[in-house]
C-alpha cells in the first residue's frame, strides 16, 4: 500500500460521485453490521441476563449484564488506539476489515456459549471475553469509518456522508431490535430465555463474514494513498497525536455530552421503560423501534444541513437544549405507561442528541491531519465513551437500586453542560475546503 499513489480523488475518477456513494455504502454496510452485533447484547439481555448470571430479581440480573457491556466499553480505547494505529499505517480499508472479523469471533463465542447452570462462572467469564473482542473491534471500527467516510467524501458534502456513521449505526441497532420484535412474535417467553436469545448472535457471525468480503473491494482512500507514498515513519504514532493536544481535548469534551446522551436516550431507554415506567417488553421493543426509524432518517438532514451552516452551530443546539431538557422529558418518562407518550418522549430526547451524532465524527476528523487522523479521532473518543457512555446504563440502574433514580436525570444534563462550554469555545471546522488542508500542531514539537 505504501507504493500506491493516487491520481484524483474518487469524486474525479470515472464514475465521479457515484463510485463516492458506492465507497461510502461499503462502508456504511459494514459499520451496521458490527453496530448490530453489538446493540444485540443490549436489546437480548433481558432475555439471556438469567442465562449467564445467578439467579436473583431482575433489576440484579440486569445490572450484572450492564457491567459486562460497561467492562466491554473500556477495551475501545485499546481498539481506538490498535486499529487506529492500523489504519494511519496500513491503510483505512484494511483496518475496516480486522475490526469486523473481530467483531464475528465475539458474536459467535456469545452464541455457543452454555449457561451458568451448565458450567458456571465459565459462563459469565466467556460472555465477558467476547464482549471484550467486541469491545476492541467497535473502538476501532468508530474511528476508522469516520475516517474513511470523511476522506472519501466530496468537498462540500462531507457532513452529509459522514453522517451515514450514525444512519448505519442506528440502522445496526433497528436491525437488532427487528429481530428482536420477530422472535418475540415466532417464540414465547420461556423459548426467548432458554435459546431464542442466541439466533441474534449467529445472525451477527455470519453478517460479518459477509461484509469481510464486500471490503476487500473498496476503494482506499486518496488522503491516505497520499500520505503513505510520503514514506514517513510518524503515520499513527502517539508522539505524533501528542503534538496536538489541544484537539484531543476537544475530542474529549465535545464527545461526553453527546455520548452520555446518546446512550442514555437510545440503550438505557429499552430498560428503563420496562423497568422503571413499567411498560411491557413487547410494547417496549415497538417504542424503540419506530423511535429509533424516524431518528436514523433525520441524520442525513442535520448532517447536509451542517455542510451548509457549519458543525458549531448544530452542536450548540445540541447542548442547549440537552441542558435544559434532559431533566423533564426523563422526568415525564419514568411517570408514564402510555405508548404514545413514551414515544414522542424518546423521540423529543432522540431529535436533541441529533445535533451531536450528525456531525460529532466529521468534526473530529477535521481536527486532525491524515497521518494521525485515524488513531486521534479514536483514541480520545474511545476513552470518553469507555468512562462516560459505557457506564450511562450501568450508572442509571445503580442509582434506581440505590433508590435515586432522580439523580441520573442530573447526571446526564450535567454532562452535556460539560460539552455544551467546549462547542462555546471551539472554532468552526467545516470552513476548511478539503481534509488535506491539514490543521499545524497545537505546540512545537
Amino acid at each position: 500500500m505504501s507504493g500506491q499513489v493516487a491520481t484524483a480523488p474518487p469524486a474525479a475518477r470515472p464514475g465521479g460521485e457515484r463510485r463516492v456513494v458506492a465507497n461510502v455504502m461499503r462502508g456504511s454496510i459494514g459499520n451496521l453490521i458490527e453496530w448490530y452485533d453489538w446493540y444485540a447484547y443490549t436489546a437480548f439481555s433481558v432475555y439471556f441476563a438469567s442465562a449467564f448470571f445467578p439467579k436473583g430479581d431482575l433489576t440484579a440480573q440486569l445490572l450484572n449484564s450492564a457491567g459486562v457491556f460497561a467492562i466491554g466499553f473500556l477495551m475501545r480505547p485499546l481498539g481506538g488506539w490498535m486499529l487506529g494505529r492500523y489504519a494511519d499505517r496500513f491503510g483505512r480499508r484494511a483496518a475496516l476489515t480486522l475490526s469486523v472479523t473481530l467483531m464475528a469471533a465475539g458474536s459467535l463465542v456469545i452464541a455457543l456459549t452454555p449457561t451458568y447452570a451448565s458450567i458456571g462462572i465459565l459462563a459469565p467469564a466467556l460472555l465477558l471475553a467476547a464482549r471484550l473482542v467486541q469491545g476492541i473491534s467497535v473502538g476501532g471500527e468508530y474511528s476508522t469509518s469516520a475516517t474513511y467516510l470523511s476522506e472519501v467524501a466530496s468537498t462540500g458534502r462531507r457532513g452529509f456522508y459522514s453522517s451515514f456513521q450514525y444512519v448505519t449505526l442506528v440502522a445496526g441497532q433497528l436491525t437488532a431490535l427487528g429481530v428482536q420484535i420477530v422472535l418475540q412474535q415466532m417464540l414465547s417467553g420461556e423459548q426467548m430465555a432458554e435459546w431464542g436469545w442466541r439466533i441474534p448472535f449467529v445472525i451477527g457471525a455470519v453478517g460479518a463474514l459477509v461484509v469481510m468480503w464486500l471490503r476487500r473491494g473498496m476503494d482506499e482512500t486518496d488522503s491516505y494513498q497520499k500520505e503513505s507514498a510520503s514514506g514517513s515513519e510518524q503515520r499513527g504514532t502517539v508522539r505524533a497525536l501528542l503534538r496536538h493536544p489541544r484537539e484531543c481535548l476537544l475530542v474529549v469534551g465535545l464527545t461526553l455530552g453527546g455520548t452520555v446522551a446518546f446512550y442514555t436516550f437510545t440503550t438505557y431507554l429499552q430498560k428503563f421503560m420496562v423497568n422503571t415506567s413499567g411498560i411491557d417488553k413487547g410494547t417496549v421493543a415497538w417504542i424503540n423501534f419506530l423511535a429509533l426509524l424516524v431518528f436514523l432518517c433525520i441524520q442525513p438532514l442535520a448532517g447536509a444541513l451542517s455542510d451548509r451552516i457549519g458543525r458549531r452551530k448544530l452542536l450548540l443546539g445540541f447542548g442547549v437544549s440537552g441542558t435544559l431538557l434532559t431533566v423533564p422529558l426523563l422526568t415525564l418518562l419514568s411517570s408514564t405507561q402510555n405508548p404514545v407518550a413514551a414515544f414522542a418522549l424518546m423521540l423529543a430526547g432522540l431529535v436533541i442528541v441529533t445535533g451531536y451524532t450528525s456531525i460529532n465524527a466529521i468534526v473530529k476528523a477535521e481536527l486532525f491531519p491524515t497521518n494521525i487522523r485515524a488513531l486521534g479521532v479514536g483514541l480520545p473518543y474511545a476513552l470518553t465513551v469507555a468512562i462516560f457512555g459505557g457506564t450511562a446504563e450501568f450508572v442509571g440502574l445503580w442509582l434506581k437500586q440505590a433508590g435515586n433514580e432522580p439523580v441520573f436525570y442530573w447526571y446526564v444534563a450535567g454532562c452535556v453542560l460539560v460539552s455544551l462550554v467546549v462547542y462555546l469555545c471551539m472554532r468552526e471546522t467545516s470552513q476548511s475546503s478539503s481534509l488535506e488542508d491539514a490543521p499545524q500542531p497545537s505546540k512545537p514539537s
